[in-house]
């Protein structure tokens, strides 16, 4: 029988895995040590913690334990990253991003540009992409980082990371990827991608919120920061604070797992995430899909209903946990940003839904979520049976 409500909104949060939970749980009760205390046994068992936990997270990207620092997640990580390669450059300073990132990076540079830094903001292509030719072009002799994310959190779109990767280094400038939905959903080698710099939160991996961690390449070349948060010297300066133990434990283990499914996860995603498309289409039929469906995260699926108001509909889909948008503007009254940068207009982008299918979904689950969004469009609307019907006149 069927549980519900079912979640389906993992994208902006996926719950802990219980194998996840298992490991953490010694990490509130016996081994309670300080890893800064390293003259007794329970300091000595948690920094040993840390150090595995920090060995597991480095092998899921191709990086070197050494390479990784600890932050309470990617928010803190994406802003590690571009204020410390900022504040390290120093005045006259350029920095490149696109439009559609997530806002932990663009409040970011809003904030940098109010400081002095030049921001060039990218646009992307109605599949959600950049244009290779446009960040080329983008590049001076002033500019210090190239910031783009792996993966949208939005519509779910893969920008062309290896393409990224080799004009980045070709030109001599550090790249800043923001890999917070992409880490253990897709492959990502750091080495492979030529990456500097990659943001991850725990919490989008099922591990827990408030944890997540930087790399920062620590050769060819050695990137420097300037530190954000002082007092105390953890992460070889970079980032100061006691390490949240049982959060980085369970982090490692999240990435422990994530490397072992990770293939046979992304086929199973991809098998509901088509189920889902085809149901959807059978039922409504107008409805359109917004990104790039074969560049994508294999969980992601964000479309339009013409006529429909996603609010409205997501009011009535109260048994379902999806989304309009990124979870953190969900109170935000204007239309998505990203959903605009691909060239959706503001009644278009209010009429959207994002559906982040996870490890825990189950077919059943696919099943009963077009039975129920098919109803309520029913039910709400009379613009949208106009869309239908002409787009059937349209293909007659």
């Amino acid at each position: 029988m069927l549980n519900v409500p079912i979640y389906m909104d993992n994208m902006a949060t996926t719950p802990v895995d219980p194998r996840v939970l298992e490991a953490i749980l010694p990490y509130f009760g016996p081994h309670f040590g300080n890893p800064s205390s390293k003259t007794h046994v329970f300091g000595l068992t948690a920094a040993d913690a840390g150090g595995q936990a920090r060995e597991k997270v480095a092998e899921l990207i191709g990086a070197r334990a050494r390479e990784i620092v600890f932050t309470a997640g990617a928010t803190e990580a994406n802003n590690l990253a571009l204020k410390g390669v900022a504040d390290m450059a120093g005045a006259g300073a350029h920095i490149i991003t696109s439009a559609i990132e997530h806002k932990a990076v663009l409040d970011c540079c809003r904030t940098l540009e109010a400081r002095g830094v030049e921001v060039t903001y990218l646009p992307v292509a109605a599949n959600g992409q950049i244009d290779l030719d446009d960040l080329s072009a983008a590049i001076t002799d002033r500019t210090v980082l190239i910031s783009l994310m792996a993966a949208n959190n939005e519509i779910g779109v893969l920008q062309p990371l290896a393409d990224i990767g080799r004009l980045a280094k070709a030109r001599g400038v550090l790249w800043h990827c923001d890999a917070a939905q992409a880490v253990g959903k897709v492959p990502l080698d750091v080495e492979a991608l030529g990456i500097d710099l990659l943001s991850v939160s725990g919490h989008k991996l099922y591990a827990p919120k408030g944890v997540g961690f930087l790399y920062v390449r620590s050769r060819n070349p050695r990137v420097r920061l300037q530190a954000q948060i002082e007092g105390g010297g953890q992460e070889n300066g970079l980032r100061a604070g006691t390490l949240n133990v049982p959060g980085i434990v369970g982090l490692g283990r999240a990435c422990e797992l994530a490397q072992e499914v990770l293939v046979t996860e992304a086929a199973h995603l991809l098998q509901m995430r088509q189920r889902l498309i085809e149901g959807l289409d059978t039922r409504i039929g107008a409805l359109s899909v917004n990104g790039d469906l074969d560049s994508r995260l294999p969980g992601n699926l964000n479309v339009s209903f013409p006529g429909i108001d996603g609010a409205d509909l997501l009011l009535g889909l109260r048994d379902i946990a999806l989304s309009s948008g990124a979870a953190c503007s969900s109170k935000e009254e204007a239309p998505s940003h990203v959903l605009r940068a691909i060239g959706l207009s503001d009644d278009l982008a209010r009429a959207s839904l994002r559906f982040g299918l996870g490890r825990f979904n189950t077919m059943e689950e696919v099943e009963f979520a077009i039975d129920r969004v098919a109803v309520e469009i029913e039910r709400l609307d009379s613009d949208f049976t106009t869309a239908v019907k002409a787009r059937e006149l349209t293909a007659h």
